[in-house]
């Protein structure tokens, strides 16, 4: 169904093939309702919802010449050549063939470089990914005309997610719902919705300050976490949590209900990494530093009823969520109480943002 609907054999130069570079700035985005177990080909067991945001991004030039030899690209992140990720993506592109037959008669140069330190706890993959889906698609739409922009950034959404599954939700702004779910028509497993006209205009100024308490690779890659889940014993009541969730979830935001997303939000948060510690083998991500974070978060919003929580993706870094009206007495609290317990230079504050961007020359 998919390849009906994005696929098109008439996606290839019959006559001169051009020269060019497109460059796209594309977020990285912070999950609420988790996703962790999947089916073949990135397709989710559960739907998850997201915060995109709007500082933590990946910036990625594509420059594409005529292939006198065939197909070859060559990849550079922060100006150096990367073989690994050079490699990765040559495997992504030639996948990728069907839905971009142009793909093939192509030479490539991908220049790519992140806001934020790669491997720091925040999805690099997400940004990543779907900056290169962007890519791809606007060379389509440039020189074959096919995508309107509505089909424009479902089809950069759906290769994204191909690439890396949460990659589907950062190809929108705000916040951003992946998986088929009857709450939202037209929502799919094949690519991210927005959502942003069922959602109270606070939570699209959220505040989402990123603690860094280690920068280090994970023992476990989440792919290999996933997979995980096939055999996990808990995993079943886990999707069926987490679908219960996203009902629950809309609810509060659309109205705004800040104590319930509170409880709902952190829940999630533990809830994926008990699913890690209840895996066969079991493992464990978050260090010491990231529990003494969230013990000072607890006794933080007890003695001052400021509502701020936290969330965590596969990971020990810690990301704190707040209104935008509550920053000041936050960020005080941050740096009063948390810089102790994270890395030097491990602070980043973001914000939901709109979305990825096209630059311009």
């Amino acid at each position: 169904m998919a390849q009906q609907i994005f696929g098109n054999p008439s996606l290839k130069f019959n006559n001169e093939i051009p020269s060019g570079k497109t460059v796209w700035t594309s977020p990285s985005n912070i999950a609420l309702i988790k996703y962790w177990g999947k089916k073949p080909v990135q397709i989710p067991m559960n739907p998850s919802i997201s915060l995109t945001l709007k500082k933590s991004v990946t910036t990625t030039s594509i420059e594409f010449q005529p292939a006198t030899n065939g197909f070859d690209l060559t990849f550079y992140f922060e100006n150096q050549r990367n073989e690994v990720f050079e490699d990765k993506t040559k495997k992504f592109f030639l996948s990728l063939t069907a839905l971009f037959p142009f793909i093939e008669q192509l030479q490539f140069k991908i220049h790519s470089s992140n806001s934020f330190p790669h491997s720091a706890g925040i999805a690099s993959s997400a940004s990543g990914m779907s900056a290169l889906a962007l890519g791809l698609c606007d060379i389509e739409k440039t020189y074959f005309n096919t995508l309107d922009e509505k089909s424009f950034y479902q089809k950069a959404s759906y290769v994204a997610r191909l690439g890396s599954g949460s990659a589907c939700r950062s190809v929108y702004g705000g916040v951003v719902l992946w998986g088929k779910d009857d709450l939202v028509p037209n929502s799919s497993d094949l690519y991210g919705t927005p959502v942003n006209q069922l959602i109270h205009p606070e939570f699209l100024h959220f505040q989402d300050t990123i603690l860094l308490v280690d920068a280090g690779q994970k023992k476990v890659s989440s792919r290999a976490g996933h997979a995980l889940m096939e055999t996990n014993p808990f995993a079943q009541t886990r999707f069926a949590q987490a679908r219960q969730h996203l009902k629950e979830l809309m609810s509060i935001l659309k109205h705004g209900d800040l104590d319930r997303f509170i409880q709902l939000v952190e829940l999630e948060a533990l809830t994926l990494h008990a699913m890690m510690m209840t895996s066969s083998p079991y493992y464990l991500l978050l260090k010491p530093n990231t529990l003494a974070i969230l013990d000072k978060i607890f006794q933080f919003r007890d003695e001052t009823k400021t509502p701020v929580c936290f969330t965590l993706d596969a990971g020990p870094n810690v990301h704190l969520l707040y209104p935008e009206n509550e920053k000041q007495i936050v960020r005080q609290f941050i740096e009063s109480e948390l810089k102790k317990h994270i890395n030097e230079n491990g602070l980043i504050h973001d914000q939901v943002g709109d979305g990825p961007k096209k630059i311009e020359k």
